[in-house]
């Protein structure tokens, strides 16, 4: 191996800087051992040259350099924000360090990067990640509201968005999209993802990584993305966070697998193992997931990267005796970068040396450290252009405002609105004189921005109340808290009593405080927290008949609101909207705009129907109110209380003329299916168009209907619009006895409408031999 010597002591990553960099790297090229690629994307001149430049380095670099590489240290956060203490900056020196998470800011990363380039002896650029989950600094709704938009170009808005700021702050890798499906809704991190369904799972997990990569890496707006977590997360028992995932195989492939396919197609850059075991092994050490499926199966060929911890909580698992069987387990499996914890730098080094452990899986994660590193342009430009004046220009600005509004007002789901007299409670009038605000959650701008917040400030975020003295400044608006979130206290009850006698109209803001879902926020009861519901009942009784009494719902959960939804003048499902929170509900509530979001996931009666889904699969007695002996509850509906796909608006929509191109199509053929939709209300509004479709008969059971199309189509009052969709054969298969992907001969039932209870539907028949559209799966194990 060269002495360093024969570098020059300070790299520049330019032409000529790279040329002596190979060039002392190709004197040692015969004494080298590195991994060969396994890419399996064609090979133009920039991967080529990224390539040159991963062999070189890996022929340069000692054993512990490249456990080095394989390392990702937390930073510390100081009162000035994130910051690497004096042994960070060690180890960056001593090359111990490939990359940092937490570590943000133009000032603080340019000089961890100066370390980097300028004092360590490869001169290797450091690659600092984040979890930009839904913003940076400026913050969108949670990705969970934003999925209720049904709206993939506002979840590419939304990231490209987050990405910029991301980088102008010195970032180059966000832990984002989370792709978990989740249909248990006590899972706190259930926020962090698209709901419940696959297809839309896997719409959206397209839209974000296209979203946070943009143009590409190596634009100096782009952040990495990462498609976490790798798999089954969401299923976690009993909703518990970080708990076994009793996920079949069947399933896996079918529901939890399909948006992390989605993500490999739209280029993501990199993996997260997640933290569950599936079938007795923890993902983080599942060759089976992280191998034969993710690379082998669908020739991903980025980087991943453990969970925090991931890696030493192998220990806990039980799988492994020491810290350096849980490295070899990890590093074996496919885990090539190390989040936090230190037992790749701590034990694979011996491993190696005694035999253990081949130093050619050493070799190829770091390989891939590299090439990722080499992707982002960072061996051209270590700093990607980030100083104080752009991160100053680029954040939070009045775009990116707007786009926050506008994206949080499509993410508002109008569940119920009844009444009041002889017209609906909402939209409320602007000439209301007396408006009662009144809940623990109105005035709270920190909640507003919801769990995983980037750099967001409460500061920046426009609360409720904020919002509706912004509409309304000439009214005189009553704000009382009326009861916590915390404890089961009435102290506060009489007052807001007072409040809603007082007002003309009543705004209930209820719910989850921001803190109450994200990571390690499981919760066993989906029924409002503390003594809101109290509060409302309290409230509705005060206020009397003929007054409109509308409750708002801040939450990153379906919660179990049943008396809300039935006692309520309207029930309206805000999430965690973001900055622009109070100004995207005011634009709804007072009718500058229609609402037009859709539940991504069920809403339960009661806790005890958790998990509930609408794409369940029947059972041989399906629920029958005649039939004492079949699959139902003695004492609650069967059904949900909000099904997957409702929404309503302050129009009404038709559904007509549901049609497939052809009464009948062989197994493997594409499908035209086409329908009508009527504006049937008063005012122009948009509606997510559905279709589902059901296999009647089939070799394995099939869920009762699956979401197969969607699309927002904007009406005004009496427009007649014909939607067309084209179904192709991946859409009506399904994967048979054998695990192979088939279209099948039988029946199908198409369905369109607004929600998953669509009642208008048509059939059609598949008729030939059985279409293979792909072969067996590497079976799990």
């Amino acid at each position: 191996m060269p002495p360093a010597s024969r570098l020059s002591r300070r790299v520049t990553y330019t032409a000529a800087g790279l040329v002596l960099l190979l060039v002392a790297a190709n004197s040692a090229r015969a004494q080298a051992t590195t991994a060969k690629p396994t890419t399996a994307r064609p090979r133009d001149a920039r991967t080529t040259r990224d390539a040159r430049i991963a062999d070189s380095l890996l022929a340069l670099m000692t054993l512990d350099e490249k456990l080095g590489q394989l390392t990702q240290s937390p930073a510390g956060y100081g009162q000035t924000g994130p910051t690497v203490d004096a042994a960070g900056e060690r180890d960056v020196r001593a090359g111990r360090v490939g990359s940092f998470l937490s570590l943000y800011g133009a000032d603080v990363t340019r000089k961890m990067q100066r370390v980097a380039v300028e004092e360590s002896r490869l001169h290797i650029p450091l690659i600092f990640g984040y979890d930009v989950i839904h913003g940076m600094r400026t913050i969108f709704p949670i990705p969970l509201g934003e999925a209720a938009s049904f709206d993939s170009a506002a979840a590419y808005r939304s990231t490209r968005i987050a990405a910029t700021e991301g980088a102008a702050m010195g970032l180059h890798w966000t832990f984002a999209p989370m792709v978990d499906v989740a249909r248990d809704a006590r899972w706190g991190r259930i926020m962090e993802g698209a709901g419940e369904d696959p297809y839309l799972g896997s719409v959206m997990a397209s839209a974000r990584v296209r979203g946070f990569q943009g143009d590409g890496l190596r634009t100096p707006t782009s952040l990495m993305a990462t498609a976490k977590h790798f798999a089954a997360y969401g299923a976690a028992e009993a909703g518990r966070d970080y708990n076994v995932a009793n996920v079949g195989e069947r399933s896996m492939w079918e529901v939890y697998l399909p948006p992390f396919e989605a993500a490999v197609r739209a280029g993501v850059g990199s993996f997260m193992a997640s933290f569950n075991e599936i079938d007795g092994t923890p993902a983080h050490a599942s060759h089976w997931l992280l191998t034969e499926v993710l690379r082998d199966r669908w020739k991903f060929d980025g980087l991943l990267v453990s969970d925090w911890t991931g890696v030493q909580e192998l220990l806990n698992h039980g799988i492994a005796k020491d810290p350096a069987t849980a490295a070899r387990r990890a590093l074996g499996a496919g885990v090539d970068m190390e989040m936090s914890s230190t037992l790749y730098r701590s034990t694979l080094a011996a491993e190696v040396k005694a035999g253990r452990f081949p130093i050619a899986r050493v070799n190829e994660a770091v390989r891939r450290v590299l090439l990722a590193k080499a992707a982002l342009g960072l061996f051209d430009d270590p700093y990607r252009k980030v100083d104080v004046a752009r991160e100053r220009s680029d954040i939070l600005t009045p775009a990116n405002r707007t786009a926050a509004r506008e994206i949080g007002r499509e993410s508002i789901v109008l569940l119920t609105n009844r009444n009041v007299g002889s017209n609906p409670a909402l939209p409320l009038r602007k000439d209301v004189r007396t408006l009662a605000v009144i809940g623990p959650l109105a005035d709270d701008a920190r909640s507003a921005i919801g769990a995983w917040s980037g750099a967001g400030r409460a500061e920046d975020a426009i609360s409720v109340l904020a919002g509706i003295h912004r509409a309304l400044p000439e009214a005189r608006v009553l704000h009382v808290r009326g009861a916590s979130i915390d404890t089961v206290s009435t102290a506060g009850f009489a007052e807001a009593e007072r409040a809603a006698r007082d007002a003309d109209a009543v705004l209930l803001v209820l719910g989850e405080r921001g803190d109450m879902t994200g990571e390690a926020t499981s919760r066993a009861s989906l029924e409002l927290p503390g003594s809101q519901l109290a509060l409302a009942q309290a409230v509705v009784h005060a206020a009397g008949q003929g007054k409109p009494v509308v409750a708002v719902l801040m939450n990153g959960r379906p919660l179990a609101v049943q008396w809300l939804a039935d006692s309520t003048s309207a029930l309206v499902e805000s999430w965690y909207l973001g900055v622009e929170h109070g100004n995207a509900l005011a634009d709804v509530l007072f009718g500058d705009v229609a609402p037009s979001g859709k539940l991504p996931v069920t809403f339960p009666r009661v806790t005890g129907q958790v998990p509930i889904y609408y794409a369940h699969r029947n059972t041989g007695r399906p629920a029958d109110p005649n039939n004492h002996y079949t699959s139902k509850y003695i004492d609650e509906p069967e059904t949900p209380l909000f099904p997957f796909g409702h929404g309503l608006s302050y129009t009404t929509f038709g559904y007509a003329d549901l049609r497939p191109s052809s009464s009948s199509i062989r197994p493997g053929d594409s499908l035209g299916v086409s329908f009508t939709v009527t504006n049937t209300g008063q005012r122009e509004g948009t509606e997510v168009v559905q279709l589902y479709l059901k296999h009647d008969a089939a070799s394995v059971t099939r869920p009762v209907r699956e979401l197969a199309r969607f699309s927002r189509l904007t009406l005004r009052p009496g427009e007649s619009r014909t939607v067309r969709f084209t179904l192709r054969p991946e859409d009506m298969s399904f994967l048979d006895l054998d695990l192979r992907r088939v279209v099948e001969p039988g029946s199908l039932t198409l369905f369109a409408g607004g929600s998953s209870a669509a009642a208008l539907e048509s059939h059609l028949t598949l008729d030939g031999p059985t279409r293979v559209l792909a072969p067996v799966p590497p079976r799990m194990r």
